[in-house]
């Protein structure tokens, strides 16, 4: 393969990033679409759709935004299809939906453990096996999967999360051995501890002056020395859904600063 910048670009290419109406899943389509790509994505409500489209709109990103719940095969399935119908064939999926429940394993229901397990780990196979026949049958695809830290590493409080994330993890790897015959890379990202509204509280400096106690443990434990930005994914998504990643497959790329590779600072 000759190698040019261009293929880097992704003009052309129709991409679904489920959960995109915020956060993560905003930042990664809104770089996909700088690089040529039309972005479709969903949300599991009507509000959140429209705030979603607001979202594009004040960034001056054409997007389509539809309803769907991940978990229904049914409604993910329809889905696809008025993409297909709207944009085009699908080229990019981006399995960002997700949720975590912060409950101690004693105390967490299976019910919880299960609902946590359907969208973060039943949902990406739905849509991927929702988007898996199109792209078939256009000789090459993009699957990229967002998993986390906890598909390597445990952590109190969070069993369900870090259960579907590990399996998340396989899922990738399985779905390369299944299908990267038909020239379809799937890959996942891991993002390391990232600043978001939702984790302001905890990187606010104390009334003495101090680091948050949750924000010193982070940086402590991360060799880059911060919490990563949103804007630390764009690239790795980019690079994941072009083609000068055809070769990738079944890879899990960790967004961590570093955090994986050590056991932390040495106490003083």
């Amino acid at each position: 393969m000759t190698f040019s910048m261009n293929d880097f670009r992704l003009d052309g290419q129709v991409a679904l990033v489920t959960g995109g109406s915020h956060g993560i899943g905003f930042e990664i389509a809104s770089a996909l679409h700088e690089a040529g790509a039309k972005v479709a994505f969903n949300s599991s409500s009507e509000r959140s759709r429209e705030r979603g489209l607001e979202n594009y709109a004040k960034a001056g990103i054409p997007a389509s935004g539809y309803v769907c719940d991940v978990t229904d095969e049914a409604a993910v399935a329809q889905m696809v299809k008025s993409i297909t119908a709207d944009l085009g064939p699908i080229n990019i999926l981006v399995n960002n939906a997700g949720i975590i429940k912060r409950i101690p394993m004693l105390e967490m229901s299976a019910a919880d453990f299960r609902q946590v397990v359907d969208v973060d780990l039943t949902g990406p196979f739905i849509a991927a096996k929702a988007v898996l026949p199109g792209m078939i049958a256009q000789g090459q695809g993009k699957i990229i999967n967002i998993c986390s830290m906890m598909s390597e590493l445990g952590r109190e409080t969070v069993a369900g999360y870090a259960a579907a994330k590990g399996g998340l993890k396989m899922l990738t790897k399985n779905i390369c051995a299944e299908f990267g015959g038909a020239n379809i890379q799937c890959n996942g990202i891991g993002p390391g501890y990232i600043a978001t509204p939702q984790t302001a509280p905890l990187r606010e400096t104390q009334p003495d002056g101090s680091r948050h106690p949750f924000d010193a443990f982070i940086r402590d434990r991360t060799p880059a020395d911060r919490w990563g930005e949103t804007g630390d994914l764009k690239g790795p998504a980019v690079f994941l859904s072009s083609r000068a990643s055809d070769f990738i497959n079944g890879h899990i790329l960790y967004v961590d600063g570093g955090i994986l590779s050590t056991l932390g600072k040495q106490p003083e």
